[in-house]
């Protein structure tokens, strides 16, 4: 059974133009001044630069941007990023550290980043001109609306929501699973500005024959193929309905930056992070479940039953990945700190589908648990802020443990829990080490 990662294409270095061969000009195929300048302004190649020679450029298809260019175009819209650890660039993806969460909302520049195809020319460009959002498929009245008519058109809210990659957590599991090793920053917790997805799709009228929704955006696919999608995945028609799953434009009270989606994203709280689409201009009610790319397969599937470590799952066995389970993320200290004193304040933020109902801490590794003090989420979705302070006996080196316990009675497991082929819902305790003197 091949189990590599589809999610995830291998990277490339950061300065790697790939599929251009660069070379000097002598060695280059003839073309003719005028119709070279054209060819150039038209597919965006001058971009590389007018001493930089571009061989078979004729050939070059139009409308297509060079992989070498949108790539570089990709690093620097994340180049505002903070502190953040890049796991892979083509495309890009990078982590938080847990001390770099702290903050009670997640600043733009310290949220994850999770993309499947290419940063969009238009976001890049912060430009949202002529765009439109397409809702049709099995409604009634299918709508075009430009960003003025969503803002004007329905009631804008805005929520603080959990965001986490359905990865978040891959690195521990045993055996490895293929894919982006996310330690634990794959989450974040911004405020959203947007609309209700009902909303939109009560104004479309939903007939009763709605399963699922597709959504799609235009991040153009790493093979530079404009025909090909980088991802659409979709959700339940009971969850598009639900009050809190949301079509933003802004994140923390500003435009969404260009990797995070600009000008509209979907956001789907307590759903894995691939079902908020990015760049979204349509939404397709389905009369099945969805099929879009991403969505077969092993991507964002779990086996339909507890296999042991390494079992070979059938495919037809795989079914998709809906809720996210409960979690914590210990964010201060950081891990690692040295000589804390014996007498040790620890805080951090608990999330779950659903309310967490407490957080208990340890400080000898699970032998015994003491009770943080844990906050109310400021509305349903958003993580909840916890702190405690812990008694150390003695100096020495400890591990600090949390473990959150949801509304349903679920708790977090001090092992990694229920592996699966590609590494998804792992809740472990959060653990960090600090020596105490």
């Amino acid at each position: 059974m091949d189990y590599r990662n589809e999610d995830q294409p291998s990277g490339a270095a950061p300065n790697e133009i790939d599929g251009l061969s660069i070379v000097s000009e002598e060695d280059g195929a003839q073309v003719e001044d005028a119709g070279r300048r054209t060819f150039l302004k038209a597919t965006g190649i001058a971009a590389l630069g007018s001493a930089l020679a571009v061989p078979f450029a004729r050939f070059f298809p139009e409308g297509l941007s060079p992989v070498g260019i949108a790539q570089a175009q990709d690093m620097d819209a994340y180049a505002f990023k903070d502190q953040l650890t890049l796991l892979n660039d083509r495309p890009v993806n990078a982590e938080t550290a847990a001390h770099l969460l702290d903050d009670k909302i997640t600043p733009a520049n310290r949220l994850f980043i999770r993309n499947n195809g290419m940063v969009p020319d238009h976001a890049l460009a912060m430009d949202a001109t002529g765009w439109t959002l397409t809702v049709d498929g099995e409604v009634d009245n299918p709508l075009e609306l430009t960003l003025d008519q969503l803002k004007s058109d329905f009631e804008v809210v805005t929520r603080q929501l959990v965001l986490e990659c359905g990865g978040n957590g891959r690195a521990f599991f045993v055996p490895g699973a293929s894919g982006n090793q996310w330690t634990t920053g794959a989450v974040g917790c911004p405020e959203w500005t947007g609309v209700r997805m009902r909303d939109v799709l009560n104004a479309a009228g939903v007939k009763p024959t709605a399963v699922y929704t597709g959504h799609y955006g235009n991040d153009p696919h790493l093979s530079g193929d404009p025909d090909k999608v980088s991802i659409s995945r979709g959700i339940p028609i009971e969850k598009a309905l639900e009050e809190d799953s949301l079509i933003v434009w802004a994140m923390n009270g500003e435009d969404l930056p260009a990797i995070h989606g600009f000008p509209l994203r979907t956001i789907v709280p307590g759903y894995p992070g691939s079902t908020a689409q990015k760049w979204l201009n349509r939404i397709w009610v389905r009369d099945v479940v969805h099929d879009g790319p991403k969505m077969g397969g092993y991507s964002y599937r779990m086996p339909a039953y507890p296999v042991a470590p390494g079992t070979e799952v059938p495919e037809e066995d795989m079914v998709i990945m809906t809720t996210m389970p409960v979690k914590s993320l210990i964010t201060s200290p950081a891990t690692g700190t040295n000589s804390v004193g014996r007498s040790l304040d620890v805080r951090g933020h608990a999330w779950a589908d659903g309310d967490v109902t407490s957080v208990h801490v340890s400080h000898d590794f699970g032998q015994t648990w003491q009770e943080a003090n844990l906050e109310k989420p400021r509305n349903k979705y958003c993580w909840q802020h916890f702190n405690a302070t812990i008694e150390l006996p003695q100096a020495g080196y400890y591990e600090i443990w949390a473990r959150a316990t949801d509304t349903n009675g679920y708790t977090q497991p001090v092992t990694t829990p229920g592996w699966n082929p590609r590494g998804y819902g792992n809740n472990m305790v959060h653990r960090i080490a600090v020596i105490a003197s």
